[in-house]
């Protein structure tokens, strides 16, 4: 049967499309943490000050904000007084928030308890009256038309005192007033400063809206091209070592892959192999640093029945399974000087023999070596053979350490927690910016091995629903964080930066020691709770410490 093969332009597009889907990953990365530093919570807080302040100033029972869903055009009713969970959504036809916005044109409304209209409807449910009412549109600062509207609603009498002979009587004018044109320009003035909240709210919904667009792009392009390839190169130099790849697949050649542990240099071989003509044949990987001296020989060549004590069946070595596909040797610098020269006839004529046996095998195999030593330091000191050096590869790839890479680190965290959340089933906000501007300063020796196993490790101590905080890191990663602070150069950071740095390590110790005791933690500070509070806040530093 003859095997499978792809046309070089699909293998190209193979190859090109892992760099597509990671930058598609980037971006969808990037994005999340987009939507998850805005602080919504804030700008609601905001929209519910004027919404408790605006009826007291202008003397009215009620206060209602709308702005219109992107994507949907739908009006929706973001905060008002007495809705509590309830929800408005005036249509644009036959409702004066729907009017004000659809044309931008301000409207007041004196004696609507004798009109009948979408207030009455919306009256019937809240049990509220509606008496009169002024609606101005929240215009875009950015030039994006109408975004939203904001309506009082009736406006209460005043009241005046006068005095007879017998005692102070204190009396209503009037009930209800009409609201007057001073009334509308007021309220548009409030409008214009609450544009930029009502913006920064629709363009939060927008950036969730198309990051889960993404996401579900992203796993279906995942599903589609690259089941088995979880490879992330965004740094010149991982591109530098993804288009060597790309070269030596098509070519019949044996690579050595030189890196530190942990670098991923098996998952390069495996894209090596899948992208070469052997991809429909077996991979086999074997660590050479694993197997014993005294059994290398069986491993790789393997042996006849009855060749020594124990082998009661044939058994094929490494080199008869890797055939017609890829052996891929896993620390090739630790192999026995006593296995080096047969395994040179092996590669140098493409045959052998089993232990015990006299019949010759042929070879037809591609070998990929991979190493996180010198082998030309390991020749100098004779543990490596250099005619072994020269036949084992012809061309040699060197994979950059984590620390080199640096615009891989954070796609890499978070691809990883991506895949590690849903293993545990457990679903988190994130990492803080703190944590991820930690995890590109550290010099990660362990690379992308010990990236995972700290991302693994997050996981596990954050409570679900929650952010991942700084606190949760490893010791070795906290230590780091604190030698940053204490040898960075001044210049290197603005006062603010400075501040927030030292503010941060700092109430995180004191909530340690408080036990999250909030009033203790600030005694120990020499700060009000309300400051504590506030700090809190601006900081979004959990009180994990309860």
């Amino acid at each position: 049967m003859e095997n499978m093969s792809i046309s070089e332009d699909e293998r190209s597009y193979l190859i090109e499309s892992v760099l597509i889907r990671k930058r598609l990953t980037e971006i969808r990365v990037r994005m999340d943490r987009v939507a998850n530093a805005w602080t919504v919570d804030n700008y609601e807080d905001l929209l519910g000050f004027y919404i408790d302040i605006l009826p007291r100033v202008m003397r009215t029972e009620r206060c209602t904000i709308y702005i219109i869903e992107m994507g949907t055009d739908k009006i929706c009713s973001m905060l008002g007084t007495g809705l509590d969970k309830k929800q408005i959504q005036p249509p644009r036809k036959g409702s004066i928030a729907g009017e004000v916005i659809s044309t931008g044109v301000p409207i007041i409304r004196n004696n609507l308890d004798k009109q009948h209209g979408f207030h009455t409807e919306v009256d019937a449910q809240t049990g509220f009256i509606t008496r009169n009412t002024v609606c101005v549109p929240i215009k875009s600062l950015a030039g994006y038309g109408v975004t939203g509207a904001i309506q009082i609603l009736n406006k209460k009498g005043r009241k005046k005192a006068f005095k007879d002979d017998q005692k102070d009587i204190l009396e209503k004018e009037s009930e209800w007033d009409s609201f007057s044109q001073q009334d509308l320009e007021m309220l548009e003035q409030v409008a214009h400063f609450l544009s930029m909240s009502i913006e920064s709210i629709i363009l939060n919904q927008e950036i969730i809206r198309i990051s889960s667009q993404l996401n579900f792009e992203v796993e279906r392009f995942d599903k589609e091209y690259f089941r088995d390839t979880p490879f992330i190169a965004e740094s010149s130099a991982m591109k530098d070592v993804l288009e060597m790849v790309k070269l030596v697949c098509n070519t019949p050649v044996n690579v050595l892959l030189q890196g530190e542990n942990g670098t991923g240099k098996e998952l390069i071989a495996r894209l090596i192999h899948k992208g070469s003509e052997r991809r429909d044949k077996s991979l086999v990987a074997v660590n050479c640093a694993a197997i014993p001296e005294n059994l290398m020989e069986s491993e790789f060549f393997g042996y006849e029945k009855g060749a020594f004590t124990g082998a009661d069946q044939r058994k094929k070595g490494r080199f008869e399974e890797a055939n017609g596909g890829t052996l891929l040797l896993d620390e090739v610098a630790d192999m026995p000087a006593i296995i080096q020269p047969k395994f040179l006839r092996a590669i140098q004529e493409g045959e052998g023999c089993r232990l015990g046996g006299n019949k010759v095998i042929k070879y037809d195999l591609r070998i990929i070596c991979a190493t996180n030593k010198d082998l030309r330091t390991e020749i100098k000191k004779g543990r490596f053979r250099e005619d072994l050096f020269f036949r084992l590869f012809s061309v040699e790839i060197q994979i950059p350490p984590l620390r080199e890479r640096k615009e891989d680190i954070i796609p890499l965290a978070m691809s990883f927690l991506e895949e590690l959340s849903k293993k545990f089933n457990k679903k988190l906000a994130g990492f803080s910016p703190e944590v991820l501007n930690l995890f590109e300063a550290f010099h990660w020796p362990g690379n992308i091995r010990q990236l995972r196993r700290e991302v693994e490790r997050l996981i596990a101590l954050t409570p679900s629903g929650e952010m991942i905080f700084i606190d949760k890191c490893s010791p070795e990663l906290q230590k780091s964080c604190e030698a940053q602070i204490q040898c960075r150069e001044p210049s290197t950071l603005s006062i603010p930066e400075q501040v927030k740095i030292l503010e941060t390590s700092l109430i995180g110790k004191a909530l340690k020691e408080a036990g999250g005791n909030l009033a203790q933690t600030s005694r120990l500070l020499g700060i009000t709770r309300q400051g504590l509070y506030k700090k809190l806040k601006r900081y979004q530093i959990k009180n994990h410490s309860k």
